[in-house]
């Protein structure tokens, strides 16, 4: 009899959603047609719950297809050495008494390196999913959590060809990485049909092409007033200009409210709650640009051909600006660098190979391939 492929998937916050929605349909698939000599998959989801809100986390399980979590941690916030801390703490037991054939992680939050730490001190064989992306910029939590998240695990599936060579040079064997292509496209590319009806476009009354989507929400953004004001202040003036579509993360209103400061009139800045998937998928296909912070939106922008600007000093996926539609910006370059994004073409760039929604059937067979 052919043995069982154990897996285990984590999830902590928002992004990783849609990175495990695609890999759990593939393997719904493989099983459902597998023949007698390919091994059952058999898959159990783990929610740390660092994203806790509803609007955060379960809209995502819902609109994603994503079954309800095997095991919940109900972690929460807290301070980065906290968070991580309790991921840790609630789920040695749930991985030793698994005990996974794999253990597969995704992107770079804390659960993300939490979970590899655990896995690790257990011998569980551990998967990166969007391995090898480097900012090279340790100022930032998320690439402390790559780097260390990279070094433990065992298989390492990356994005793009740059991630590879990142990989490489820090002497990681050639064996354990696998260039699988990008699994957030696969998201998209399966809720195209539903995010471009344009429903949330005629929600807001705004037309196609006609509106810059705006997500803002990294600490180096909107922690602090000297950062936040002048960001206010000039989506106020562009606002005046061109409808401003912004779906506000809770941290982000938060500082607003707690900086006391606010969108000047009349300009045209609409501050939205959370917003689903495939209303976000439409927003991007859709807008004349996108301002960001989120790595996510850079690479459905370039897959759309989208004209992006990241307010970030640096990106840990250069690939969007090598071949895509993405830039970087600054605070001080913001309004002249909008400008001329708004007067270019309305489609830049190029789709990196291996961004065709097929991503998770690779990672599966990597998998599979590879005895733990």
């Amino acid at each position: 009899m052919t043995k069982k492929l154990k897996l285990m998937l984590v999830a902590g916050a928002r992004p990783n959603f849609m990175k495990l929605a695609p890999l759990v349909k593939c393997i719904q698939q493989h099983n459902a047609g597998r023949g007698q000599e390919a091994p059952a998959v058999d898959f159990r989801i783990v929610h740390t719950g660092q994203h806790y809100d509803a609007q955060m986390s379960q809209v995502f399980f819902d609109e994603l297809g994503i079954p309800a979590p095997d095991f919940n941690l109900e972690v929460g916030s807290g301070s980065h050495a906290v968070q991580t801390a309790e991921i840790m703490r609630r789920f040695e037991p749930v991985c030793a008494e698994n005990r996974p054939d794999w253990l597969v992680v995704v992107g770079d939050v804390n659960s993300t390196m939490a979970c590899t730490l655990v896995a690790a001190k257990l011998g569980t064989k551990v998967a990166h999913v969007e391995a090898g992306l480097r900012s090279f910029d340790r100022t930032m939590p998320e690439e402390i959590n790559r780097l260390v998240t990279d070094a433990l695990a065992d298989l390492l599936l990356t994005p793009s060809p740059d991630a590879d060579e990142n990989l490489k040079r820090e002497g990681v064997p050639a064996v354990k990485i696998r260039l699988v292509g990008n699994i957030m496209i696969d998201s998209l590319v399966r809720h195209l049909k539903t995010a471009a009806n344009g429903a949330i476009l005629n929600r807001l009354s705004i037309r196609k092409e006609g509106f810059i989507y705006v997500t803002l929400h990294r600490p180096s953004n909107v922690d602090s007033r000297e950062t936040l004001e002048p960001i206010v202040r000039e989506l106020s003036e562009i606002g005046l200009q061109w409808p401003v579509i912004f779906p506000i993360h809770p941290r982000t209103r938060k500082k607003l409210e707690e900086f006391g400061l606010a969108f000047a009139a009349p300009a045209k800045v609409r501050l939205l709650d959370p917003i689903g998937y495939s209303d976000s998928v439409a927003l991007t296909q859709n807008a004349r640009c996108v301002l960001t912070d989120s790595g996510g939106l850079q690479e459905e922008s370039t897959y759309f051909r989208t004209p992006c600007l990241t307010l970030r000093p640096n990106t840990e996926r250069p690939v969007t600006i090598a071949m895509g539609s993405n830039r970087l910006t600054t605070v001080e370059r913001l309004r002249v660098d909008l400008e001329t994004a708004l007067r270019g073409p309305e489609r830049i760039g190029m789709i990196p190979p291996l961004w065709d929604g097929k991503t998770a059937e690779r990672i599966l067979s990597a998998l599979a391939s590879v005895v733990p």
